[in-house]
């Protein structure tokens, strides 16, 4: 049997980077996916490129009402809700000095109100249907900070936060929250980043090299399966051993 065989899985920021690479894996690993994203024609191209498994759907992160409607959406195409993955982001890099503060909130908001909501949305579902596993995107940079993200490292280290509490308000009902801080990825939003920086940040980590989507991915697919059914509020670096 595949890892996830007959669940079904929502994840958000699903068109394209990290989002997708988890998507792929998990029906890979014999899940369905709801893909949310705000970029509604490259999630659908990728639900296409996926198949039968995978249905597409807009959802703004940062507006509750997209969130809520991310389960029933679930239960429509599916039948059924097992696994959310809170995973859209945004980058607003820029210094303190420089850094707006409605660039602070939108990459707060979208980062760490989008995961609260997707996980309470989840949670309630799930502590009434027997369980389920909720998978918080993190990063690296809540651990230690970066230069310029003083926006995206407070809400990636609030994240951090919120998975532990959650998961003690909810472990009873057999819901599981669990987080990922991925190092540096190969993703659309990291290339953006200039050379020099890449170079810089390749020698902080011992392994070598960047990490590819699909190494956080099976990260995800193991916090979502059995085989982590007694996991639970734990963070796992997924970096290269960078900032170990």
């Amino acid at each position: 049997m595949n890892l996830l065989d007959q669940r079904v899985a929502v994840i958000t920021g699903a068109a394209r980077g990290l989002g997708r690479a988890v998507a792929e894996r998990m029906v890979a690993e014999g899940a369905r996916v709801v893909l949310a994203d705000m970029d509604v024609a490259t999630a659908r191209d990728t639900a296409d490129e996926i198949g039968r498994a995978a249905v597409a759907v807009r959802c703004d992160v940062t507006v509750e009402s997209d969130v809520a409607a991310l389960v029933p959406t679930a239960l429509s195409a599916f039948g059924r809700f097992d696994v959310m993955v809170n995973n859209a982001g945004v980058l607003r890099d820029a210094t303190m000095r420089k850094l707006s503060l409605d660039d602070f909130r939108l990459v707060v908001e979208t980062h760490l109100q989008g995961t609260w909501l997707g996980t309470r949305a989840a949670a309630a579902h799930m502590r009434e249907h027997g369980g389920g596993s909720i998978v918080n995107m993190s990063s690296i940079s809540g651990k230690v900070g970066n230069i310029g993200q003083t926006n995206y490292s407070a809400a990636k280290a609030g994240i951090i936060g919120l998975t532990k509490a959650a998961a003690k308000e909810v472990a009873h009902a057999g819901v599981r929250v669990n987080a990922i801080q991925p190092g540096l990825i190969r993703t659309p939003m990291t290339e953006s980043m200039r050379d020099e920086i890449w170079r810089q940040r390749l020698t902080e980590i011992p392994m070598g090299r960047f990490g590819e989507p699909a190494e956080v991915a099976a990260v995800a697919c193991f916090l979502a399966s059995d085989l982590s059914s007694y996991v639970t509020g734990t963070v796992l670096e997924v970096t290269g051993g960078r900032h170990m």
